[in-house]
């Protein structure tokens, strides 16, 4: 990880910073990482939104099973702290896709959602997933939210929530790492592909997946503020929900 991005880190909500390096350890930890080049502009990305300074950085990896894992992290002045997670199976592997955003200011987090997503037509996860989850203690949270009208992608294990308090922020934090544990321990043992019908589904399911993701206005609009609808646009699609060839 680069200096910078420790420091922002440093200087965001702590929730951000504690999942931000519980993403990389487990990536670390279960994964043969290897570097992801990222489109020289896009790695990292000044602006200003209303008057304060936007800053994003962005941080991916490749392994076999997964063609890109990526984080970011964005800051806007000192109002708004972003996190944002994705890691895509590469199309040979049919894994779920496991998601992670946080949404907020210095003093709580306004969203904070987890999932793996099932990217089969039926829009069911694999049973090794389904069982796994299953069996994970349930969890309440005080401030349950709505999924977005686009949010038909995500699977029944989903947690969407506005954490209330550090004991809440620690719930979602546990959770979270333990959906990515068992994403990669699953990811490590799972056979590629030889079926070029299955990779083609593969391929479809991931597509509509980066489809829905770009429909997230909030994410559009805070961006074409900033740098204008077609930078938007290119980073929408080529960093952010980049789809498999």
């Amino acid at each position: 990880m680069t200096k910078f991005m420790q420091s922002l880190r440093s200087r965001q909500h702590p929730l951000i910073h504690k999942l931000a390096n519980c993403i990389e350890g487990i990536w670390q930890e279960y994964l043969d990482l290897s570097p992801y080049q990222v489109p020289e502009d896009l790695g990292y990305v000044e602006g200003c939104l209303e008057g304060e300074r936007l800053v994003i950085e962005n941080h991916c990896y490749q392994t076999p099973q997964f063609r890109k894992l990526h984080l970011e992290l964005a800051q806007v002045g000192n109002s708004l702290d972003i996190l944002h997670c994705v890691m895509f199976p590469n199309p040979e592997y049919a894994l779920p896709i496991f998601g992670a955003d946080l949404v907020g200011g210095r003093d709580n987090i306004s969203a904070a959602i987890a999932d793996l997503s099932p990217i089969a037509a039926d829009r069911s996860l694999p049973r090794s997933y389904r069982t796994a989850l299953s069996a994970l203690s349930p969890i309440e949270f005080s401030q349950p939210r709505a999924l977005p009208q686009w949010g038909d992608i995500f699977s029944e294990f989903c947690l969407f929530v506005r954490p209330v308090g550090t004991q809440e922020e620690e719930a979602f934090l546990g959770r979270t790492r333990e959906f990515l544990i068992l994403h990669c321990q699953i990811a490590s043992q799972t056979t590629p592909l030889t079926s070029h019908l299955e990779v083609a589904q593969v391929i479809a399911g991931q597509r509509n997946y980066c489809t829905r993701q770009q429909q997230n206005d909030k994410t559009r609009r805070v961006l074409e503020k900033s740098f204008g609808s077609e930078w938007t646009e290119r980073y929408m699609t080529t960093m952010l929900f980049d789809c498999a060839a």
